[in-house]
Parts: structure tokens; C-alpha cells; sequence
């Protein structure tokens, strides 16, 4: 595996984690005496539990995108957490719903911790943004459910915070106007408060800068640095917004074909295809200097040197000019530099003609110049990443955490008020 793919895809394996998690929850599910299966299905899953969780792991060695490592700990850890929470899942809950209100609050103090200690991409790559969602779900989860368990408006069979619901009480007809009431909520709450703290937001943001209080992140301008964050950003993929749902309900009604692409897709892609140049280059071109002979046999006099020296420099200056945000990436990830790509050129020798020098460098600066105008074309060819405001990250954790209020413990409440609840 490459050094810029060990860059892109970090260790641990998060997908191994999920992916192992999911198969020993299913396993101890499986072995539960509470569960009325026989053993002919029992068996069937066991064996597709493992089936997923293997083919999950093997993937992601197999098409390169992480080391044995990265999955070994992933599913180590993946197991761990299942285990934890299929052993102590209940007193967990227990503790927390029968707790003061420091439990959930030192919840979500750590979650919060662990958004800002997120390590930052490579590249500009939505992995942060997904993060965000989660972590803003999760703290709605734990305060909600802590909070609706303590209300006198839930259950606690089979658990704490069990929202009352029985499809023989309520019928179709309400169960599925409980799922649109519920669904126009959290839309309404979405259209809404992201607006609002878009607006609201900056100003307080630039007050924080001032004081040196700020934490900025690789890819997010600073409040400083802006006036105003546009209405309409393209920045959730998970709850979309209002005005997206025409667009959506086009393309599920004329689906376009998939389209084929050819060459990199993305930074990443580019930052792999220097990198293997690199190294075929390194690896053909005769290493790092010394007496091994070059694919073309000539021999360089001392005295033409200087030549040699200056189209290394034409070239380095070169490769450059292209995309200077970011190949400076490329530079410090891959180290791409003509100095540590190797020497490209046999050694130099006293009887060699100084026109033969001259030509074989002027070639050597041409194909450089070629292979810069084919990174430039790489890089032009990428989709421009949008800028993206210090705001979002904030916004986006107190929208997510409201949805997943809503959809905890405010719903339900609103339920038995408009008369869609068991009451």
C-alpha cells in the first residue's frame, strides 16, 4: 500500500469496526436464550454474520485501502464495543436514565471532545461532516432519552424511554400519519434553525477569533474571513433540504445512466498516479545515482553539468506551476521532488560529446514539461471542492442533535397532544 493511500485511509479501519460490531452483536443475539429460532436458521445466520464481517475486512485489503494493521485493530475494536454493550448495556442505560442530570451532561461533554479532536483529512472529503451528524445524533439520543424516561410519558417494558406504540390500538391509518407528522417535524426544524444559525453564527464566531479563543480546522474558513454563509449550501448528504426534493423526485423518475469515468476522480486519485509515476520512475530510471546505467546509454561530460543542473530546474519550476494549492500537498505528502525522484541520467564522463549532453537534456525538460501539463490537466479536470465556513461544524451538530430530539422524545410528546398517541 502506497504512502498516500495509508494517508487517505486512516487507522484503524472504521468499516472493519462497524462491520465486526454488527456480526458479535448478531452472535450474541443468536446465543440469547430469549431468542425462538430454530436451529437451521440459527446456523444460516451465524454463517452470514461471518460471511459479512469477512468480506468487509477482505475488501478493504483487496481493493488497497487499508493494511492488515488498520483491519486487525478495526475488528478488535468493532468486538470490543459489541461486547461491552451486549454485557453491560442494560446497567449502562439503567445508570444513565436513573442518573442526575451530570450523566448525560458528561456525555456530551465527550462526544464533543471527540469532535474536535477528529483528525483532519488528507483531502476535502465529507468523512468530517458524517462525523459531525453522528456526533450531533448521539448527543440528542442520550439527553432525550435520559429526559423522556424521567416524563411520565413513556415505558419502561421492555426498556426505559420506550415510546408507547401498539399497531393493534392505533391502526394503519395512524401509525402512518405518525410517520409523516414526524417526518414534517424534523424538516420543518432542519429549514428552519440551519438558516438561522448560519446567520446568527458568524458574529459570535468573529468575537471568538478575537479573543484567540478559536479552533480552526484544515478546509474551513475562517468568520474573519467572510461576510455572510450562502442560504443554499450542498453540505448534507443524510437529511436533505426542502428545495432538493424536486430534484430528487426527478432523477428517481428519469434515473440518468451511469456515466463512465476515466483517469482520477479525485485528489486522492491524482496524489496515487504521482505516486506510482514516481516510483515506476525511481524503479526504471536507475535508483538514486551511483554508476547504474540509464534506459538511454549516454554518458555526461563534466563540464556540461550546468545543463544537466538547469533543466532539473526548468522542470522543478515546472511542476510548480501546477495547482499550486495542491500539489503543495503533493509535496508534502510524497516528497515530489525532482531531487528525491533519483538521478534519471547515467554518470557523466570526460569522452562524451557536449552536443549529445545538450539534447539529452533538452529532451529530459521536454518530457517534464509534459508531465506537468498532464498534472495540470489532472488536477483542472477535479471537481472543485466548495468552500466551506467555520459555522458548519457547530450548525450541524445542533441541527442533528435536535432531530434526533425530535424523533426521541419530542415527537412522541406531540403524538399523544394531536391525538396520534395511546391515550
Amino acid at each position: 500500500m502506497s504512502g498516500t493511500a495509508a494517508l487517505e485511509y486512516g487507522f484503524p479501519s472504521t468499516h472493519s469496526t462497524n462491520a465486526v460490531s454488527v456480526a458479535v452483536y448478531m452472535l450474541f443475539m443468536l446465543h440469547s436464550p430469549a431468542t425462538n429460532l430454530n436451529e437451521t436458521a440459527r446456523t444460516f445466520l451465524k454463517v452470514a454474520s461471518y460471511c459479512y464481517a469477512s468480506s468487509i475486512i477482505l475488501g478493504r485489503l483487496y481493493c488497497g485501502m487499508h493494511g492488515f494493521a488498520d483491519v486487525i485493530v478495526g475488528g478488535a475494536l468493532g468486538a470490543f464495543l459489541s461486547t461491552v454493550q451486549c454485557v453491560y448495556g442494560e446497567m449502562l442505560d439503567n445508570l444513565l436514565y436513573s442518573g442526575s442530570s451530570l450523566t448525560p451532561l458528561l456525555i456530551i461533554l465527550f462526544i464533543c471532545f471527540l469532535v474536535r479532536i477528529h483528525p483532519e483529512p488528507v483531502d476535502d472529503c465529507p468523512c468530517f461532516d458524517d462525523s459531525v451528524a453522528f456526533a450531533g445524533v448521539m448527543i440528542g439520543v442520550e439527553l432525550g432519552n435520559w429526559h423522556y424516561s424521567t416524563s411520565g410519558w413513556a415505558w419502561n417494558d421492555p426498556v426505559p424511554a420506550t415510546v408507547p406504540y401498539s399497531l393493534e390500538t392505533l391502526g394503519w391509518m395512524k401509525s402512518i400519519a405518525r410517520v409523516i407528522f414526524g417526518v414534517l417535524t424534523i424538516l420543518a426544524w432542519r429549514e428552519m434553525m440551519k438558516p438561522t444559525l448560519l446567520r446568527g453564527l458568524p458574529p459570535l464566531f468573529r468575537v471568538i477569533e478575537r479573543l484567540g479563543l478559536n479552533l480552526p480546522r484544515r478546509f474551513f474558513v475562517l468568520a474573519s474571513e467572510y461576510e455572510k454563509v450562502p442560504t443554499h449550501l450542498k453540505d448534507d448528504n443524510v437529511v436533505p433540504s426542502v428545495s432538493e426534493f424536486p430534484s430528487l423526485i426527478t432523477s428517481m423518475r428519469h434515473p440518468r445512466r451511469r456515466a463512465i469515468s476515466i483517469g482520477p476522480q479525485s485528489a486522492a486519485d491524482v496524489y496515487e498516479t504521482l505516486a506510482h509515476r514516481d516510483k515506476t520512475r525511481r524503479e526504471s530510471g536507475g535508483g538514486g545515482g551511483g554508476s547504474g546505467g540509464g534506459s538511454s546509454g549516454v554518458s555526461w561530460p563534466k563540464r556540461d553539468a550546468s545543463t544537466h543542473a538547469s533543466a532539473e530546474t526548468r522542470s522543478a519550476e515546472d511542476m510548480h506551476s501546477v495547482s499550486s494549492a495542491a500539489l503543495s500537498r503533493v509535496h508534502s505528502r510524497e516528497k515530489y521532488t525532482t531531487a528525491q525522484d533519483g538521478v534519471l541520467y547515467t554518470p557523466i564522463s570526460e569522452a562524451a560529446d557536449p552536443m549529445d549532453a545538450l539534447h539529452a537534456a533538452q529532451e529530459v525538460a521536454s518530457e517534464r514539461r509534459k508531465e506537468a501539463q498532464a498534472d495540470r490537466e489532472m488536477f483542472s479536470n477535479l471537481e472543485k471542492p466548495r468552500v466551506r465556513y467555520d459555522v458548519e461544524v457547530v450548525t450541524k451538530l445542533i441541527v442533528y442533535t435536535g432531530i434526533a430530539l425530535l424523533a426521541v422524545e419530542i415527537n412522541p410528546m406531540l403524538f399523544e397532544t394531536v391525538g396520534l398517541g395511546m391515550s
